[in-house]
């Protein structure tokens, strides 16, 4: 069984290299992530680590129990997700959606104009999740400690590496 620090250290390296591909930063990647799959421990389905919802681009589908907040109640109702062949795919697929998706597009532009990040994570809470304590749980984690060095040991890896 890997250990929540190796899980983190392999999310980091694909979220560094994603970065560095589409711009989606890393910090919101992880922390979505970490938030969505309990630290990379319980993806949806085989390979889902965000949450992220069936569309049409997805080869892939499962369908889930999930917990929504709807009025403020919390209800558990089965819902179609997105599924995926690896972490990887699963990461490759969040970043375009948010740097891509139309539900996130005016706060992926306003953060292409001013890099905060706590807008942005704002932005995309408010779409992404029910939950009302969603942005603040995203927005902490980005900043934790061990975020930030596992991304700085990603970007130096990667550096030595190019």
């Amino acid at each position: 069984m890997v250990d929540r620090e190796s899980r983190l250290k392999e999310v980091a390296r694909i979220a560094v290299a994603l970065e560095a591909q589409t711009g989606c930063p890393a910090q919101l990647l992880i922390a979505q992530w970490a938030v969505e799959s309990e630290w990379g421990s319980k993806p949806v389905g085989r390979a889902n680590y965000f949450g992220v919802k069936a569309h049409p681009q997805a080869a892939q589908t499962c369908t889930v129990w999930t917990r929504e907040v709807v009025d403020g109640e919390t209800v558990r109702c089965q819902q179609l997700f997105a599924d995926y062949g690896s972490l990887e795919d699963s990461c490759r697929d969040y970043a375009r959606l948010i740097t891509e998706g139309a539900p996130y597009r005016a706060g992926w532009e306003r953060y292409q104009r001013e890099h905060d990040l706590g807008a942005l994570i704002a932005a995309v809470a408010a779409r992404y999740s029910t939950s009302p304590q969603y942005a603040a749980l995203v927005t902490a984690i980005s900043g934790q400690t061990n975020v930030s060095k596992a991304i700085t040991a990603a970007r130096q890896e990667a550096t030595i590496n190019a």
